[in-house]
């Protein structure tokens, strides 16, 4: 039984505590009970602050936006339904808790509002107003408690606090420009965005043409609405902001295709009242002339016309017969043309003569390569050599078609050539034996029993047949590795048996040192054409430095032991350090990225590796190679005569002029007038008769080029038309020296040193006809190396004049003139006092224009 404490049971401070404590905790109750039951509102509040400063509302099409809506009031009307499970805490309930904050024993709390049971008695009551009184001392100092909701024991991993997080966040976004407000939740069509959009368009061309891409809506193209750019550029245009309506269209004779935005969602909201603030990109391949158009709705927002460059395909031909080294190496000149300059060419053969439809060849056709030309060069020719006299085609004719292929994987064939494959010459019978058995086999499997037998008919009767017993043997080896081949792997090892061992016989198997030299070269092209990286690079190149090197060595020595080989004065040999010097530019260039450079580099040291290990002794015809060489410096003394004295006639000329532009020379002051150069000025009477000196000389120039056109006659050389074009301007240059036309003569003496150029270069070509002699007329595509050259197939020095297209590595004296040459008509041409005409002259020299 429960009752209101009587003044006599209980103190009165005790009693204010008691109830202080009372209304503490049982706000904590009401608290820790009442925020389990709010918070699921608070969080679905949150969520909606949050997308509303976002910006979620105003993105989003309108039954989007109302189904948001929807989801969030729902949300909130089942949070608000929780409040119904509160209840308020009881007074027996708060005791309770006072009592148990406090940590009071024998609950002093409710025994101040309770009475015994029973029978009253007054000892009774006295002892249990006592004991009331007792329990009271113990509530003088009462605390309250703190709410303890146990929320965290509902969400452990705290959740709750992303909310809070995501309230912070948006409220701070929503200050910004695409920001969005608590209104946009309940406003239709609060997702229209007024901005304009920003338009950024550009153009690349395909990486290959080399050209850099263009910026449509920069400021250098904003009022350009016309370009020109090859096929297959592509097309790039990217819309930010707007309404998310802009079309990208492309429109051709053939009719207007529209481009779809690069990664746009299927079923993506067309709505015009959608916001679209991402990006959107469009892209397309220009192939075809016409005209880019982007457009939202009827409205069109920007244009540009586009005239493409067509990409032709490439071409190829033939720049001369098929030839062959004097050491077997077939040599293929070609030319090869392309817009942007090709990527890939080949040489595919096929045999003249089909074979037989049961035949079973065991080695395909041979590959082979081309060397592209440098880009940029006219003509665009370029050479290539390999020695194919190993392969088993090798002495059969073949048909020849070349192949070019450019970057955008357009191919063109040359013209078919029909020739003979080079083959090693072999003299020794026996040998040419085992090579004609290799061939048999080699080129159709199914007849390995005819080369069977015909070996068993050479070796019937060896004691008549070989002169060496060890021949005998290695024929035996071989046949016995042939009539043991099972299939294809075994009888290619007995056909490249079969070659060794006929080398052997001939005896003209290749040194160690030659063999490690061609391996070192064909490494190093290879990797150049798979573009392997420098360090390979680095290596490769020490090896065929060291290959290079042993070579060299062992030609000299077999040069001294053998006086029949060509000697030459060893200030005109071939040194190491020219090849050394090729090697670093080949390394160089293999370094920087240009291995189209470099592999041309590397085919030009072939062909001198070529001319160097055909060289032979000299067969005779001294006596008329020294006469033609007598007629080449004759012409070489002309051509120099001649440039001096068009660069004279030229100097005497600018020197009046500037006299004639400065006035009377006897009018200039008592010290005189200097001319530009420090020269003491010219009067009439000088300047007439230095005219009248270069007209004799021009004179003099003009017969001895008469001489020289006889004497070439009387050798059976026909001068060609550029030596008669020569005397025609020598005679008008005299001529106008003889007026005292300056500038007209400089004209007429440029022109003759120019025909002079083409009548040497005719001479030249005529001169090695003839010097080749027998020998290129008893080999097909055979050639002799002239004796006016090293072994390495280069004009000596000092030989006549140079017509500039055989010389490949110029010796060092004479590229070092020639930069000094070239620096110093450059800084003449940087003076901006040099007279018209001289700038003129010089710019010609340069061939700038």
């Amino acid at each position: 039984m429960t009752i209101e404490p009587t003044k006599t049971t209980q103190d009165t401070k005790a009693l204010r505590s008691l109830r202080g404590s009372r209304l503490a905790v049982r706000a904590s109750i009401i608290i820790e009970r009442l925020w389990p039951l709010v918070l699921p509102l608070l969080l679905v509040l949150a969520l909606f602050l949050a997308a509303s400063w976002f910006g979620l509302f105003r993105g989003v099409q309108e039954q989007i936006r109302l189904g948001l809506l929807s989801i969030f009031a729902l949300s909130g009307l089942g949070a608000l339904t929780l409040l119904r499970r509160f209840r308020f805490p009881t007074t027996t309930e708060v005791d309770r808790r006072v009592e148990a904050a406090n940590q009071l024993k024998h609950t002093p709390v409710q025994v101040q509002f309770e009475q015994p049971g029973g029978k009253a008695d007054s000892f009774g009551d006295a002892l249990w107003r006592e004991h009331q009184k007792r329990m009271a001392d113990k509530l003088r100092n009462l605390g309250g408690d703190m709410p303890r909701p146990r929320v965290p024991e509902r969400d452990p991993w705290a959740l709750r606090s992303i909310a809070a997080l995501l309230v912070a966040t948006a409220f701070a976004y929503s200050y910004g420009s695409t920001g969005g407000r608590l209104s946009d939740a309940f406003q239709p069509g609060a997702g229209v965005v007024t901005i304009p959009p920003r338009v950024d368009a550009w153009i690349t061309p395909p990486g290959y043409t080399g050209k850099a891409p263009i910026f449509l809506t920069s400021e250098a193209h904003r009022d350009t609405k016309s370009f020109t750019v090859p096929a297959g550029s592509e097309l790039v245009l990217r819309v930010t902001g707007g309404s998310g309506n802009e079309a990208f269209g492309y429109v051709t004779p053939a009719g207007e295709r529209i481009i779809d935005p690069k990664g746009e969602q299927p079923g993506a909201a067309k709505d015009p009242a959608v916001a679209k603030s991402a990006n959107r990109q469009f892209v397309m391949k220009v192939r075809e002339n016409g005209s880019a158009h982007l457009r939202n709705g009827e409205a069109e927002l920007t244009q540009w016309d586009f005239t493409v460059i067509p990409d032709n395909p490439p071409t190829i031909h033939f720049s001369g017969e098929p030839t062959q080294a004097l050491n077997g190496t077939l040599e293929l000149h070609y030319e090869i043309t392309d817009d942007y300059g090709a990527t890939a060419a080949q040489a595919n053969f096929a045999l003249a003569d089909a074979a037989e439809l049961q035949a079973k060849p065991l080695y395909e056709k041979p590959e082979l390569k081309l060397v592209l030309p440098r880009k940029g060069a006219k003509p665009a020719t370029a050479k290539t050599s390999r020695d194919l006299t190993e392969h088993v085609w090798a002495g059969s004719k073949v048909r020849l078609t070349l192949q070019a292929t450019d970057a955008a994987g357009q191919t063109a064939l040359s013209e078919t050539k029909e020739f003979i494959l080079p083959e090693r010459p072999f003299t020794n019978p026996l040998a040419k034996a085992v090579i004609e058995q290799r061939k048999i086999f080699s080129l159709d499997a199914n007849r390995k029993k005819d080369a069977l037998d015909l070996i068993d008919a050479i070796t019937l009767r060896p004691e008549d047949t070989f002169d060496v017993p060890a021949q005998f043997l290695g024929l035996s080896v071989g046949r016995s590795m042939l009539d043991h081949a099972e299939n294809d792997d075994q009888m290619r090892e007995a056909s490249s048996y079969f070659w060794d061992l006929a080398l052997g016989i001939e005896n003209v198997d290749l040194s160690d040192a030659e063999k490690r030299l061609k391996q070192a070269r064909e490494a190093l092209k290879q990797a150049l054409e798979r573009g392997a990286s420098d360090q390979e690079i680095e290596k490769l190149m020490k090896e065929l430095r060291q290959a290079m090197s042993e070579y060299l060595r062992e030609f000299a020595e077999r040069a001294q032991q053998n006086p029949n080989m060509q000697a030459q004065p060893s200030d005109r040999m071939l040194r190491e350090q020219d090849l050394q010097k090729m090697l670093d530019e080949i390394e160089k260039q293999a370094k920087s990225g240009n291995r189209d450079a470099a592999e041309d580099l590397l085919a030009q040291l072939d062909d001198m590796m070529n001319n160097l290990q055909a060289a032979k002794p000299q067969q005779g015809q001294n006596g008329q190679q020294s006469e033609m060489r007598q007629q080449m410096n004759k012409l070489g003394e002309i051509m120099r005569r001649q440039q001096e004295m068009m660069n004279e006639t030229h100097r005497l000329d600018q020197r009046q002029q500037q006299q004639s532009e400065q006035g009377d020379p006897g009018q200039q002051g008592e010290q005189g007038q200097q001319g530009q150069n420090g020269e003491r000025p010219m009067t009439p009477e000088e300047f007439a008769d230095a005219m009248k000196q270069l007209q004799e000389g021009q004179g003099k120039l003009q017969s001895e080029l008469e001489k020289l056109t006889e004497g070439l006659k009387g050798m059976g050389i026909k001068p060609g038309e550029g030596f008669g074009e020569a005397g025609k301007q020598m005679g008008e240059a005299q001529g106008a020296l003889g007026q005292s036309e300056g500038e007209r003569a400089t004209g007429h003496q440029g022109q003759a040193l120019e025909a002079l150029r083409r009548g040497a270069q005719d001479m030249m070509q005529q001169m090695q006809q003839a010097m080749q002699g027998d020998q290129g007329d008893g080999q097909e595509g055979g050639r002799q190396q002239s004796s006016d050259r090293d072994p390495l197939g280069r004009p000596r020095a000092t030989r006549g004049p140079d017509d500039g297209d055989t010389t490949r590595v110029p010796d060092e004296i004479d590229a070092q003139r020639a930069r000094q040459i070239l620096e110093a008509i450059r800084k003449r041409l940087g003076n901006a006092l040099s007279p018209e005409l001289e700038r003129s002259y010089l710019e010609r020299l340069l061939e700038m224009k």
